[in-house]
């Protein structure tokens, strides 16, 4: 169990830092600051839990390493149900916090869902947010997989990966809000409902089929320094 409950705590913070960011401070911190937020947790959580579980924190990533042959799917299948109930959790502990003020409602401010189209952010249509976020999470997975591979710096790895999750939020914020992880996807989603839930498909589908291609590459030799 503890490479699960590693998970679950990793993803939880990843999502209450993450999305509370946005929720909580947004309006004084930008996007940049919420950028910080997302990559900053990820650092945190990647030194606190990463030699017990690896620190996925994102099913997309799981399934990433299956397709790169560093764990099978049988590991990968205990780590993405406790990555979403940390991301459920997080959700509901975020609502339970926003809800403390009094003009905060989840249907007027949200929970940091991640979406596309009129109305949100940006306004990008569906075509540019899945690009976006299938190439995210390809190139996220390849620094993922090459700063965790074989000759690589280890204890830099944290620090890369966690600030490439930064740039990508710099980048798309505006676009999808980011994804690139359909755990931190689906917590916000369920709390927030109508059209977080319609437009949550793109944020499952995209982004393991950016980190499975990434993976593949690695599995093939294409990319893999062993």
């Amino acid at each position: 169990m503890k490479k699960p409950l590693a998970e679950f705590i990793g993803t939880f913070t990843l999502v209450l830092l993450g999305c509370g960011s946005a929720v909580i401070a947004g309006g004084d911190i930008g996007l940049t600051g919420i950028s910080f937020a997302f990559g900053l947790a990820l650092i945190g959580m990647a030194y606190g839990i990463g030699s017990v579980s690896g620190c996925h924190i994102n099913p997309a990533v799981s399934l990433g390493a299956v397709a790169a042959g560093r764990m099978t799917i049988a590991e990968a299948i205990p780590y993405m149900i406790a990555q979403i109930a940390g991301a459920i959790a997080a959700a509901l502990v975020l609502m339970m916090i926003a809800t403390g003020k009094a003009d905060y409602s989840v249907a007027e401010n949200g929970l940091g869902q991640n979406g596309w189209g009129a109305g949100y952010l940006g306004e990008y249509n569906v075509a540019g947010a899945f690009i976006f976020e299938v190439v995210a999470t390809f190139l996220f997975m390849v620094v993922i997989l090459g700063a965790t591979g074989a000759g690589a710096p280890s204890a830099m790895a944290g620090l890369a990966i966690g600030l490439t999750l930064v740039v990508i939020h710099l980048v798309g914020i505006n676009v999808t809000g980011v994804s690139v992880n359909p755990a931190r996807s689906i917590g916000p989603a369920l709390f927030a409902g109508g059209t977080a839930i319609a437009q949550l498909w793109l944020f499952i589908v995209a982004p393991i089929i950016g980190a499975v291609a990434a993976g593949i590459l690695f599995r093939t030799g294409l990319l893999d320094a062993e």
